[in-house]
């Protein structure tokens, strides 16, 4: 897999009809889990948890007919990595539900969204999460190689990944927070924000204090 994290979004049908477009039309199943996946990850970046639990839900209800524990364990995954992304740095527990019987792969992004894959299971990771993998990686490291994801929502679960091992430099906050503000997340802008926010207090950067404040605010809704 090229580009692992993307899949997770698109397994449900690549995984399966990769390759089929002149043969039989897409099974509902893998169309509809698509669809409700895709809405319940928006849902949960825009702080809708009411929408978020129904559409994901749905997409876990479509991916059990078939009974593929590899797309069901990639879907826990999308699901963890919006937390993430989100500094909701809770255990997967989903995901660990389905540990024994997940592939390689799945099991070791896991560990790398839990801040915790071994060196040996770092290969399994695409490139650009397995140089972020690397606890000895100098800042400059870390921050080059978050520039280098393009997809904006594993780029948040990357940042996550640095804020969970303590490696979230100034320069990852920023990236965070312009990633999220860029996609317009309502969810992991304020948490981004609010790191940046601590960070200025505990600095006594009282004017950036007060930025981060109104910026805050605004998202939230406020004058």
């Amino acid at each position: 897999m090229t580009h692992f994290f993307r899949s997770l979004l698109l397994a449900v049908v690549v995984a399966v009809c990769a390759g089929c477009s002149s043969t039989p039309p897409v099974p509902d199943w893998q169309m509809n889990a698509h669809g409700a996946l895709a809405r319940s990850a928006a849902a949960y970046l825009a702080g809708n948890d009411r929408v978020e639990g129904a559409e994901f839900a749905r997409a876990r209800e479509a991916i059990a007919s078939s009974g593929r524990v590899d797309l069901l364990a990639r879907a826990e995954l999308t699901r963890c990595a919006t937390r993430v992304g989100s500094l909701v740095l809770a255990p997967c527990a989903g995901f660990e539900a389905l540990r024994t019987d997940a592939p390689a792969a799945e099991r070791a992004y896991a560990d790398y969204l839990a801040g915790r894959v071994s060196p040996a299971d770092m290969a399994l990771l695409p490139p650009p999460h397995r140089a972020l993998a690397n606890p000895g990686n100098s800042a400059t490291a870390d921050t080059g190689a978050l520039r280098a994801i393009a997809d904006p929502l594993a780029q948040l679960a990357a940042a996550g990944v640095l804020f969970r091992t303590g490696r979230a430099n100034p320069d990852v906050l920023a990236i965070a927070v312009d990633t999220a503000s860029a996609q317009g997340w309502r969810r992991p802008l304020l948490a981004w924000l609010g790191v940046q926010a601590q960070r200025a207090e505990r600095a006594g950067d009282a004017v950036a204090l007060e930025r981060l404040r109104r910026r805050m605010a605004l998202v939230q809704g406020g004058p």
